[in-house]
């Protein structure tokens, strides 16, 4: 895990001024760990910081170490991975409770991370070190069965972008994308959306502009608004 200066976000902690953690919040967002004793959770405990970042800020880097896995407890944070021509392509998304299957990967591999973390909102989480993760791993079957799942749903997900990104026209894309806010009134600005789609802002635009031209949205200012649902839903299943 690294902040937007080089180096790891763990590290730059003061460690004796970093708030406790509530040990009933961990628990129940993560409940393989309520397999661990008292004693054993305590430990855990003293061996992790518990950090607040605002959104915005790069969790970890892109070809630099994994120093230690998150456990998120508030916010959310995407994991990207950067084009050389500066688009990004969204893998997933971790939210509280869930689990960085490119943190675990690099732990479990020793390897440097091959994407990067942005908190999209101001996120709170514990920074379990690499030597407790490993501990965890070896030693604890509910959390390694958690992480392993975990493991599992990521792949189903990432084999269903691939899917999408090579057999999926990007106006089906954006129609699913769209829909998968589960809001009307979106306010979201083109390039997000395009940094969502691995596209670019002018071809997203041209997209929306369609869109707005068959009553399925209204465009305003950093915001969109859906006027026809089914409209888009039967764009979306094409």
């Amino acid at each position: 895990m690294t902040n937007p200066t080089p180096g790891s976000a763990i590290r730059t902690i003061d460690r004796a001024a970093a708030p406790a953690v509530n040990p009933e919040k961990l628990l129940n967002l993560y409940p393989p760990l309520s397999g661990l004793s008292t004693e054993q959770l305590a430990a855990l405990l003293q061996a992790q910081a518990l950090m607040h970042l605002p959104a915005g800020t790069q969790v970890f880097a892109e070809h630099q170490p994994c120093n230690g896995f998150p456990l998120l407890l508030e916010g959310s944070i995407k994991v990207v991975k950067l084009a050389a021509s500066g688009r990004e392509l969204l893998l997933y998304r971790v939210t509280p409770g869930g689990s960085c299957i490119i943190s675990s990967s690099c732990l479990l591999g020793h390897s440097d991370y091959n994407a990067r973390g942005i908190a999209e909102t101001p996120i709170t989480l514990v920074a379990l070190p690499a030597a407790s993760f490993t501990k965890l791993m070896l030693e604890h079957a509910a959390f390694r069965d958690f992480i392993f799942h975990l493991f599992a749903e990521r792949i189903g997900e990432l084999m269903q972008l691939v899917e999408e990104v090579a057999f999926a026209r990007l106006d089906q894309r954006l129609a699913k994308l769209l829909l998968a806010r589960q809001q009307d009134v979106l306010h979201v600005t083109h390039q997000q959306l395009a940094d969502e789609l691995g596209s670019v802002r002018e071809i997203v635009s041209r997209l929306l502009k369609g869109f707005a031209a068959q009553n399925l949205v209204t465009l305003g200012r950093e915001q969109l608004s859906i006027i026809n649902r089914p409209g888009l839903q039967k764009l979306a299943a094409v």
